[in-house]
């Protein structure tokens, strides 16, 4: 049975890739799984446009050595990127903070036009603890997309193409509204309207999807079109995660300017559960924003493992990039992955097999990888 699965992965295309010399692929055992929320994804891979990365990490000496093996990813294949897009515009609003004296990470600011006063630091809590679009937006309108994605670029994360905001009217908008910024308590100051570059349709394979979706009442028999949104695939969002995780195993030009104090914050929030962020438990359960190993249940996460991460879901696409540590066992891997459960190809219509497939096998995925890393730590 062992040598059948083994055929099975194979035929169906399992493409295996790992720096030379790294450990035998670990990939090829996980998804050879005879556990249901893996199989039966596996069994039918096409139609799950399926893509993983997962990095084991050694340690020698003062070294770290990053080991990669690659599921399915490729670039030129486009999934939806959905909230994951939320992790570099947290860290491009941190490093811009650090290009004006007079802001910090504290500073109380509102968007013109809005009612909610908020700083900089709670945009980004919020971010990763319940991953509100609201708080996000706030942060595009503070960058602006261009400049965005230069900073994310400019440090050798690419591709990367952020061009809209998340769940809001006016999304495309490629003109930032102004910030209303407190300096003091009686003071404030305006910020300019940051002009970006309109979105050109992204020429990629699958960038059409399904056999239809609906757009207000109306039913339109016809492949849904991603082409003018954005655009973060599997390698960039590992890069980035390294970056920030290890920034010292990259020369200084491919490091984030972000201050010591900085980075504690970012990690600080990419690994607090919703309840210790002042959210209710009870509708903020621990792994809500946590897909691997957890997300199929509301249990809660134990103290010694810790998941820095941020989740996206949207348009029946679920994706996850983490990085796992267990300090009691003294294990650490990074994985990121992606899943489309769409299975009557329509979108926007919220029919989507989330709870029924995607998170399971995503959770899934995250606890054969776990038991790998325990067992290699033998």
């Amino acid at each position: 049975m062992r040598y059948q699965n083994y055929f099975l992965v194979v035929l169906i295309g399992l493409q295996i890739s790992c720096s030379e010399q790294g450990p035998a692929n670990p990939l090829e055992a996980v998804l050879s799984s005879k556990d249901d929320r893996i199989k039966r994804v596996m069994d039918s891979i096409d139609q799950y446009e399926v893509q993983i990365r997962y990095t084991k990490i050694d340690r020698r000496n003062d070294s770290i050595i990053f080991n990669d093996f690659d599921f399915q990813v490729d670039e030129s294949i486009y999934f939806y990127p959905a909230s994951t897009v939320k992790f570099p515009a947290a860290v491009a609003a941190l490093e811009k903070l650090n290009e004006v004296d007079t802001l910090s990470r504290n500073t109380l600011f509102y968007v013109e036009g809005d009612s909610i006063k908020t700083t900089f630091a709670r945009a980004i809590e919020e971010i990763f603890a319940v991953s509100d679009n609201a708080a996000n937006n706030r942060l595009i309108e503070f960058i602006g997309q261009d400049n965005l994605n230069k900073m994310i670029r400019d440090r050798g994360v690419r591709p990367i193409r952020i061009s809209h905001r998340l769940s809001t009217p006016n999304a495309d908008d490629i003109v930032t509204k102004p910030l209303i910024i407190y300096l003091n308590d009686s003071t404030t100051a305006t910020t300019a309207s940051i002009i970006s570059a309109s979105a050109t349709p992204l020429q990629l394979k699958h960038i059409k999807k399904g056999k239809g979706f609906l757009s207000g009442d109306s039913l339109y028999s016809e492949p849904f079109d991603f082409g003018l949104k954005n655009y973060y695939p599997i390698h960039a969002q590992h890069e980035l995660l390294k970056r920030v995780i290890f920034p010292n195993q990259f020369p200084k030009e491919k490091r984030f300017n972000l201050s010591k104090e900085q980075r504690t914050f970012l990690l600080k929030a990419m690994h607090t559960l919703p309840k210790n962020a002042g959210y209710d438990a009870k509708e903020y359960y621990d792994s809500y924003g946590k897909f691997f190993m957890y997300g199929d249940s509301e249990d809660v996460i134990p103290d010694h493992i810790k998941i820095f991460n941020k989740v996206g879901y949207a348009y029946g696409t679920l994706t996850d990039c983490a990085y796992i540590i267990d300090e009691k066992n003294k294990i650490d891997f990074m994985v990121t992955a992606t899943i489309l459960v769409n299975k009557d190809g329509i979108f926007n219509n919220d029919n989507y097999e989330y709870d029924e497939i995607g998170i399971p096998f995503l959770a899934q995925l995250g606890r054969e990888l776990y038991h790998y890393e325990l067992e290699s730590n033998k």
